[in-house]
């Protein structure tokens, strides 16, 4: 899978930007602030319906314009098969459209084009709070296995009712919702478990090309005292829920660790190696993905220089080139990106201004 053609309407500075990147490698070159972030940006909300850089939508739509339009024609094999993607955005709305139809759920594109980035605030990731760690595990679920969404879907349904029911007391409602949340419950986290013991082998594979670290683990904690089943673990916290009107205990309580040495990996590492770390989770779920033979979308690799020394660099882009899908990544000089002569297959495109133009 892979963008032939992306157009970019009133996304920050890039006021309108077309390009037909590369299957493979693409490098973007320009000074900070040209409009390379936001580039990586656009594909980033085409893929997921949202921005890494802001929570709200409104601070990425050019000025004096009212809306954002990001659209692509995909590859999706290499046998053939182009597909439309097109998303607008105004702050308040959203439209997508695939193939010329209007869709209703955002997690349609994120089917249709995965995207996974690497960004200077992913070591957030393990340094971070649990929503992230979450939303993370939650993204491999999504796409390894189709079966996940409409059971975390049932699952975050079941919460909503359970919740309100303890807001305003109504105890006759709560046997039933306690089952409800305890069966969906129970059914994400075996869910969770299982792709995270998949991820492991490949997680620890991949962090050994970049860190020297003997024993790797990946631990899920699930959200509840897992000596009890999850309704035991309800029912118990009854007394609790009805004074706080929430749920204390659940998969949306939910949690990872990474150990190393059996112990916690930021409380033993450097900061040097906690990115690394990240960056081989993220990466390998990537590697997951194509070991599973599904859509590889685009990896968005945001300020290669920052975080990395030139050999780990070196080394991220072989993995790169190697893993056989379509990359974007940032520099703000050519060199950054080390020395090209052989990769056979790559397009270079200079960003100034909000201006894409080919190198």
């Amino acid at each position: 899978m892979s963008l032939l053609k992306l157009d970019i309407y009133h996304v920050r500075n890039i006021h309108k930007a077309s390009l037909q990147p590369c299957p493979t490698l693409n490098l973007l070159v320009g000074d900070n602030a040209s409009g390379k972030s936001s580039l990586l940006e656009a594909i980033y909300i085409l893929g997921r319906a949202k921005s890494f850089r802001s929570a709200s939508i409104k601070p990425v739509i050019s000025l004096d314009q009212e809306h954002l339009i990001v659209s692509a024609q995909i590859q999706q094999t290499a046998e053939g098969g182009v597909s439309q993607l097109g998303i607008q955005l105004d702050g308040k709305t959203m439209a997508i459209r695939i193939n010329q139809e209007t869709r209703q759920q955002r997690s349609e594109l994120a089917y249709a084009l995965p995207v996974q980035l690497i960004h200077p605030k992913s070591y957030e990731l393990l340094d971070g709070g649990a929503q992230l760690r979450r939303e993370f595990l939650d993204w491999g679920v999504f796409n390894a296995d189709t079966r996940f969404l409409p059971m975390w879907r049932r699952f975050k349904k079941a919460l909503a009712q359970r919740n309100a029911a303890l807001k305003i007391k109504r105890f006759e409602q709560l046997a039933v919702w306690n089952q409800e949340l305890a069966y969906y419950g129970t059914i994400v986290q075996d869910y969770r478990q299982r792709y995270l013991e998949k991820l492991q082998p490949v997680f620890i594979a991949i962090s050994r090309q970049f860190l020297a670290l003997d024993t790797i683990t990946l631990q899920l904690l699930c959200g509840w005292d897992s000596s009890k089943t999850l309704l035991e673990a309800l029912e118990q916290d009854m007394d609790k829920d009805l004074r706080y009107g929430f749920t204390h205990s659940g998969p949306h309580r939910a949690d990872f660790q990474v150990r190393v040495e059996q112990q916690l990996a930021k409380e033993f590492v450097s900061r040097g190696q906690l990115k690394l770390l990240v960056l081989g989770l993220k990466l390998s779920q990537v590697q997951l993905l194509a070991d599973g033979q599904q859509p590889l979308g685009c990896v968005l690799v945001d300020d290669f220089a920052a975080e990395l020394d030139s050999q780990n660099r070196a080394r991220l882009l072989g993995f790169l080139v190697a893993l056989n899908c379509q990359v974007f990544i940032t520099a703000t000089a050519a060199t950054d990106f080390g020395d090209l002569s052989q990769i056979l297959n790559y397009k270079m495109f200079h960003v100034e201004h909000g201006c894409v133009n080919p190198a």
